[in-house]
């Protein structure tokens, strides 16, 4: 009988093994292998963390040149101290991963169209999005640039080796929850990955992105015409970065307009475009910066002030950290997945960054030979296509193969195999700053040690892509504001439409010189700031495209404040960061009272019409009256375009809530207020 309960237990152990070791599937996915997850030894009970954890200790860490110290402080931010730089990096490095490695891996793995390895298929559509783009291919290319600087170099390299020093101890117990749930392991850190880093965020604050797509629809469906009172090149209300007749230098680039734009351009030439990214980035993620000189501050020094309202991500977008070296003492936020210090301060001056929304995204109609992609027509005769194959890899499925046609302009998109509802068979090419090889990375590595202006307006020329406001401020008194990156010289309008890219006639002509970008420096006014707004008004040589790309109130408030502030302390700027109130009201609230006839309204939404007559304007958490507003305004915004824009299943571009405040005070019998719908009847604003 023993050997019968003997057998018995070794087949329920083996049985226990296998079905423990047995991904389930739920969905389109699967559980982690159970009896690893579920294990005490090793699984996720070995991640929690105490709440008073010590992290302190002496470590031997391969990879470190010299002794090195960091201190945690009560709210676990570290203050490292090196005796050289490449240490300092190698231990940033290690922090990062320490504390944000699954989410280093997983935006890096995104942004490199790998996705579908940590999720399956699931992922198939955002990897083929970010393959098609050209991430990788853009990755690259700028690795090679920023590993030609000796100095980034140094720092990369000394950072990756932190990550992988991170990487290369843990133990089977220690890997993250994450990898833990999704059963993968974290793979060795490289400087590409830091260069995919980057690029994605030139993706996330790339202005207008793929809107050439969505306008190209918009103006189609609705005529030129039209679609120039829907999106005007400025809002009247509009109050730029730089003050309303400021004075500027002749261009040194004058782009010549194509002798076809009317009939080939602005005309329909292309038909309606079907293609939607999978995903969009959130045209509110924005940000305010500003900085106040001595001469309005109670002591007398400057005042540097910067809020990114980047994507609200669990964790943080950022990783707070002092970098303390012989060659700088820094401090402020970090991005996991890249070495420096992106805003902060140091000894000698501050500095912080907004998104400029600058359009650097084209998209070009190509005409291939047949459906194989080799060959595209381009100036008279047909040339060469490169194929660039890009493997997926699909957990627990197939490997997917995107094979990219590469054209003198980027490459080609969207075709017929993809994102196209209607099939119509037309091919898309992008062209995309971020494509061409640059050092974003210089930028912040000088900035961190920078000693005055003229390092920061050094090291600020380093910057291409994305276009970024750069706020400075210097305790010599020194204050500015510059708009930088690599622009390109565009005649008016170029680049809001898909362009045909047959021949060269529509090619990017130019890239603005670094000194003719929007640049304040020590203003009478005392004071710079931007908040995403346009940064110049029309006397502006160079077409900076049109108005929209982020809301224009926030530049209102900023500039209305600190117009009006003077003796201001650092509370009276951590005050103003969290102002509520609500300018975009102040402005539509008369507008919409302006038409509405309150001998028809009920007895309780009179009672919501009063609340909204008395609100101050202030969006406080408690207030009901912001909510009335908002399901007001929202109602009449939708009402007025969405008989124009809904009238078939194509995706469009909305326009910006300034154009309707603005047409509703001037013009009572505003085209879009008419009901196409309705046609023997010709609505207005009544």
């Amino acid at each position: 009988m023993k050997y019968v309960y003997a057998l018995l237990a070794a087949s329920i152990t083996i049985a226990l093994i296998v079905v423990l070791n047995i991904q389930l599937p739920v969905g389109n996915s699967k559980t982690p292998r159970l009896g690893f997850f579920l294990s005490p030894q090793q699984g996720f009970w070995q991640n929690a963390e105490s709440t008073n954890t010590d992290f302190g200790g002496e470590m031997v860490l391969k990879g470190l040149k010299g002794k090195a110290d960091v201190y945690f402080d009560n709210r676990l931010v570290p203050h490292i101290y090196a005796e050289n730089d490449a240490d300092a990096y190698f231990l940033q490095g290690y922090l990062h991963a320490k504390f944000r490695l699954f989410q280093m891996e997983f935006e890096t793995n995104v942004a490199g169209g790998r996705l579908s390895e940590f999720i399956g298929k699931d992922g198939l559509a955002i990897d083929k999005y970010f393959r098609r783009l050209g991430m990788v291919y853009a990755a690259e290319n700028s690795l090679k640039v920023m590993e030609a600087d000796s100095a980034v170099k140094s720092a990369m390299d000394a950072y990756t080796a932190g990550v992988n020093a991170y990487i290369h101890q843990l133990k089977p117990n220690q890997i993250p929850l994450e990898f833990k749930l999704l059963n993968v392991q974290p793979e060795p850190w490289t400087n590409l990955r830091s260069a995919l880093f980057l690029k994605f965020m030139s993706y996330d604050l790339t202005g207008q992105g793929d809107d050439d797509l969505l306008m190209t629809n918009t103006k189609n469906l609705l005529g030129y015409h039209l679609f120039q009172q829907l999106f005007p090149d400025r809002a009247d209300s509009l109050d730029p970065i730089l003050p309303i007749g400021t004075k500027f230098e002749k261009p040194s680039i004058i782009p010549r307009i194509p002798l076809n734009v009317d009939s080939v351009y602005y005309g329909i030439s292309g038909g309606n475009t079907a293609a939607i990214p999978p995903i969009i980035p959130n045209k509110n993620n924005g940000s305010n910066n500003w900085a106040v000189s001595g001469s309005k501050t109670k002591s007398g020094r400057p005042i540097l002030c910067n809020d990114p309202h980047l994507g609200l991500n669990l964790p943080s977008l950022w990783y707070e950290i002092q970098i303390n070296t012989p060659t700088q003492n820094t401090y402020g936020a970090t991005f996991p997945g890249a070495p420096c210090v992106i805003i902060g301060f140091n000894d000698s001056c501050a500095w912080g960054v907004t998104n400029a929304g600058r359009d650097v995204k084209d998209f070009y109609e190509m005409k291939f030979k047949d459906s194989t992609m080799q060959e595209y027509w381009y100036n008279n005769e047909w040339k060469r296509a490169e194929l660039r194959k890009e493997v997926i890899k699909v957990k627990d499925g197939p490997e997917d193969v995107e094979t990219l046609a590469m054209t003198i302009f980027g490459p080609v998109m969207y075709d017929k195999n993809y994102q196209s509802k209607n099939k119509d068979g037309h091919y898309y090419a992008v062209r995309w700053k971020a494509h061409d090889g640059s050092n974003e990375l210089a930028t912040f590595y000088h900035l961190n040690r920078a000693k005055n202006y003229s390092d920061y307006s050094n090291a600020i020329n380093y910057f291409e892509c994305p276009g970024q406001n750069f706020a400075f401020a210097c305790k010599n008194g020194d204050i500015a504001i510059k708009q930088q990156g690599a622009f390109i010289a565009k005649w008016k309008h170029q680049g809001e439409f898909v362009m045909p890219g047959t021949d060269s006639t529509y090619m990017w002509q130019g890239v603005i010189p670094s000194k003719e970008n929007p640049l304040m420096y020590n203003p009478s006014r005392g004071f710079v700031s931007s908040a995403n707004q346009m940064a110049v008004d029309t006397t502006y040589p160079y077409y900076l495209g049109r108005s929209g790309n982020f809301p224009i109130y926030r530049g209102i408030i900023i500039n209305r404040l600190l117009a009006g502030m003077n003796n201001i302390t650092p509370e009276d700027m951590m005050k103003m960061q969290t102002n509520n109130y609500n300018v975009f009201a102040e402005m539509a609230r008369p507008a919409l009272f302006k038409y509405l006839d309150e001998s028809k309204l009920s007895p309780v939404e009179k009672r919501y019409m009063d609340k909204l007559k008395d609100w101050n304007l202030v969006s406080d958490v408690d207030a009901t009256a912001p909510t009335i507003f908002e399901c007001f305004w929202d109602s009449v915004f939708v009402d007025t375009y969405a008989d124009e824009l809904n009238s078939t299943g194509l995706p469009y571009m909305w326009p910006e809530q300034s154009t309707l405040v603005e047409a509703m005070i001037k013009d009572t019998n505003y085209i879009f207020a008419d009901d196409i719908r309705t046609k023997e009847v010709k609505e207005n604003m009544q």
